[in-house]
């Protein structure tokens, strides 16, 4: 279960939220436009960050600039 070490790991890199309109999901609830991220994990198509809530949340690349 290497996800519930990713809060207190190093952040990788910093990134910013350009929009919140998805189709399918609801997530202008935990992210917010123009709000700075720091990303604890990513992989080809997901980026795993420290959202609104304080919990570490999967988001697709596609949200952040």
């Amino acid at each position: 279960m290497l996800h519930n070490v990713w809060k207190d790991a190093p952040t990788i890199k910093t990134v910013t939220c350009k929009h919140t309109d998805a189709s399918k999901f609801s997530v202008s609830n935990v992210l917010t436009v123009g709000k700075a991220y720091e990303v604890k994990n990513e992989t080809e198509e997901f980026i795993f960050i420290l959202d609104n809530t304080g919990h570490i949340g999967g988001f697709y690349k596609e949200y952040f600039e």
